[in-house]
């Protein structure tokens, strides 16, 4: 998550506690912008702790896992180029891990045929390191 987000989710709740100091007691006021925080930042930090990792010859983005090898040659994206995939050229089929702070991404073309899912687009801070990763996966056989 960008710390502008973090930042404005702070000042946001100080005000809230501003205005509630006026119209309640202040116990009341630290007790409910306080777990208001808690949970804002809890949100941001599991939000944000999406993993993107490739070990053990898979893919993992999220919650989804697919094996290396039914993966075609990653393409990092420009934010441009991420736009485009994202938007006008997107595909409904395909699977998206994508967040809106993050501008670039990797494209992953599935070539499994039994899976309908065309590609996976997985936003990255890193999208060419991903892509070598997912490279040296794919040239590494699979352990057993």
């Amino acid at each position: 998550m960008p710390l502008r987000w973090w930042v404005q989710a702070t000042m946001l709740l100080a005000t809230l506690w501003l205005a509630f100091v006026v119209a309640m007691p202040a116990w009341a006021a630290f007790a409910i912008s306080g777990a208001l925080l808690a949970g804002v930042y809890g949100l941001f930090a599991w939000v944000g702790g999406t993993t993107v990792s490739v070990r053990d010859g898979v893919l993992q983005a999220g919650r989804a896992r697919i094996e290396v090898a039914l993966l075609g040659p990653a393409e990092p994206l420009d934010a441009e180029g991420t736009r485009r995939v994202h938007g006008v050229e997107a595909d409904a089929r395909a699977f998206l891990l994508t967040r809106p702070y993050l501008k670039r991404s990797v494209r992953v073309p599935v070539e499994d045929p039994r899976d309908p899912t065309p590609y996976w687009l997985i936003s990255s801070r890193r999208p060419d390191r991903l892509a070598a990763a997912l490279g040296r996966a794919t040239e590494q056989p699979p352990p057993r």
